[in-house]
């Protein structure tokens, strides 16, 4: 299946420029937010699409809410092959997403500097995960989605992409899910661990 639309939403922004100069020799259009988005803009990319714009509704104070939203999900976790699941993206105008490049808020990082809980508390990414579960198990079900979490996957896809013709081969799907459940996996247990510490 060629990509024709992509969701980017990432924390960490290093090798997006290289990600999407490809996206755009393949006419990809991009659905972003935030910071993101703005990035996007500013390497030039036309075929845009904020999220806001999207969705229909403004992005919360401080951003706690972006991507949730069944226009969104919707786009990820229904498969438009199966007749029932077109039929409510088309009655609710929800576009079908193939690749979703998602990276989370550094809570890692923000813990290890010695974080209080607050601080700690507001790098819990929320959006990121939710995005990242949807992604692969919509790759894992109907293998129509490929999901990146991490700028180390950049040349992978890349190269997929190139060899072939825009198109990203199945096996590489659910090898990026897998991956993408390990992440969230160790993001959540990062999150316990600090938790643990804070209660002694």
């Amino acid at each position: 299946m060629v990509i024709k639309r992509a969701l980017i939403s990432v924390s960490d922004k290093t090798a997006l420029e290289d990600l999407v100069k490809v996206l755009g020799k393949y006419n990809i259009e991009i659905v972003s937010s935030g910071g993101t988005a703005k990035k996007i803009k500013e390497i030039g990319y036309q075929k845009l699409l904020e999220v806001s714009q999207y969705t229909g509704y403004p992005e919360s104070p401080d951003g706690l809410l972006k991507t949730l939203h069944p226009k969104i999900h919707g786009g990820l976790l229904l498969n438009p092959d199966i007749p029932e699941h077109k039929k409510y993206l088309d009655e609710h105008k929800i576009i079908p997403f193939e690749l979703v490049v998602v990276n989370l808020y550094p809570f890692e990082a923000t813990v290890s500097r010695g974080a209080n809980l607050h601080e700690a508390s507001e790098n819990i990414d929320i959006g990121g995960p939710t995005m990242i579960r949807s992604a692969a198990k919509a790759a894992l079900l109907y293998g129509k989605v490929a999901i990146l979490t991490d700028p180390i996957q950049y040349p992978l896809l890349i190269d997929a992409l190139e060899m072939n013709n825009g198109e990203i081969p199945l096996d590489l799907k659910r090898k990026f899910a897998e991956q993408a459940f390990k992440r969230t996996s160790t993001y959540d247990q990062a999150i316990y661990g600090y938790l643990e510490k804070e209660k002694k």
